[in-house]
């Protein structure tokens, strides 16, 4: 390994299709890495945005208008000859078919399975938080009653729910553990993900996939938990920054609007939550007082999606 000598400001572009598919590139013998795997993009040019460097490369190196980029995440990796920043969007609209322009190959590539090998290293992370869904939706047996609950998750999951976290407020264990178990039977059943609040020895005694951890736990923590995902909540720019730094898979930020539980509370507001999120390396669920209709907004401000609590049920 030798000192990097340079960095690099690059905008990298995630193309998605409806049936899920994304695009991928192999880059070219003249670079380094040849032949490894990419996502489309490159540098931002003096005077850029990241955005316009985006919409000029994907012209010059596919062939195509963006029609709609999000903004999502941003890493730095540091490579033997750069360092490099990745701005990743998340392109959903184009105009024209993506064609090599540039005489490198492309391929269409759907998760968990790759089909193109070797992956540039940098894309890794971003090829596991390509899996997490956009909707992430939280429990409210305290209020709905556990048999309802239970019910209208059945329901949610049939309509495609994909990612749930258990949380209830002052339970006992034993509740928690028991309400735990069914939820993750059914969830299991539908190919969905649960995650447990605030305990990772619960999460690992039922088999939920992972743990959300609490504020104050996220502050005391000093090292990932031993769980396949993890993810914590925030309510700043510091927050989100320990978060990625532990490594956690993502988090979530809140309150982005007035919450019914915690009405005339401050709240960040749409243009608070994009800027904290703008420079962010893990995926963020806006939280708070949103709905569902809401998915788009929260993508126009660099959320990865949304979670809900009572509107999810």
């Amino acid at each position: 390994m030798t000192e990097n000598s340079s960095h690099v400001e690059v905008a990298v572009a995630v193309l998605q299709r409806p049936d899920n598919t994304f695009l991928m590139a192999q880059r070219p013998q003249d670079k380094p890495y040849a032949g490894y795997w990419e996502f489309p993009g490159g540098k931002v040019e003096a005077g850029e945005s990241p955005y316009h460097a985006l919409v000029r490369e994907l012209h010059e190196e596919l062939g195509i208008e963006v029609k709609t980029a999000y903004p999502w995440l941003t890493r730095v990796f540091t490579y033997p000859h750069a360092t490099v920043r990745l701005n990743f969007f998340r392109v959903t609209s184009w105009q024209g078919e993506p064609h090599g322009r540039e005489g490198q190959l492309l391929s269409w590539q759907r998760l968990p399975e790759l089909t193109v090998s070797p992956i540039l290293p940098a894309n890794t992370p971003i090829l596991r938080a390509l899996q997490l869904p956009h909707l992430y939706a939280i429990s409210n047996a305290s209020e709905l009653g556990t048999q309802v609950f239970l019910q209208r998750l059945q329901l949610a999951l049939n309509n495609g729910l994909r990612l749930l976290q258990i949380r209830e407020k002052n339970w006992s264990r034993q509740d928690l553990r028991e309400l735990s178990l069914r939820a993750i039977e059914l969830a299991h059943g539908s190919g969905a993900l649960v995650l447990i609040n605030g305990d990772v020895g619960l999460a690992q005694e039922v088999g939920a996939d992972g743990v959300q951890l609490t504020g104050a736990q996220l502050a005391a923590c000093e090292a990932r938990p031993d769980v396949e995902l993890c993810a914590a909540s925030c309510h700043s720019t510091e927050e989100l920054q320990h978060a990625a730094s532990l490594g956690l898979d993502f988090a979530l930020l809140s309150p982005v609007l007035p919450t019914k539980s915690h009405p005339g509370a401050a709240n960040l507001g749409w243009d608070n939550f994009a800027t904290m999120v703008s420079s962010c390396s893990i995926p963020v669920y806006a939280l708070g007082g949103l709905q569902m209709q809401d998915m788009e907004m929260a993508w126009q401000n660099g959320a990865h999606g949304i979670a809900l609590l009572r509107q999810a049920w």
